[in-house]
């Protein structure tokens, strides 16, 4: 109930798509973390399976990280830019 009348109450003031793409940003910003998470889990258990293999694992995780953070910061850029623009 609050949540909504927040978000009435910045519509008010702002564009209803000024309120959209900032709910967005967070949004990828969540998702990024949550995918990152998700995947440094999988890989420690993976690594805790099968030591010997943790540097190409670890490899792999970075590389995979740093996609999702580069797909995320375009995603929380397009976001941004509709509030200004």
């Amino acid at each position: 109930m609050i949540l909504s009348t927040m978000l009435l109450q910045a519509a008010a003031g702002a564009a209803i798509g000024k309120v959209g793409a900032a709910i967005g940003a967070a949004v990828a910003a969540f998702a990024a973390a949550f995918g990152i998470g998700k995947i440094g889990k999988a890989t420690m258990e993976s690594i805790a399976r099968q030591p010997e293999s943790a540097g190409n694992m670890r490899t792999s995780m970075i590389i995979a990280a740093g996609m999702i953070e580069g797909a995320a910061l375009f995603a929380i850029i397009v976001c941004l830019l509709s509030i200004i623009l």
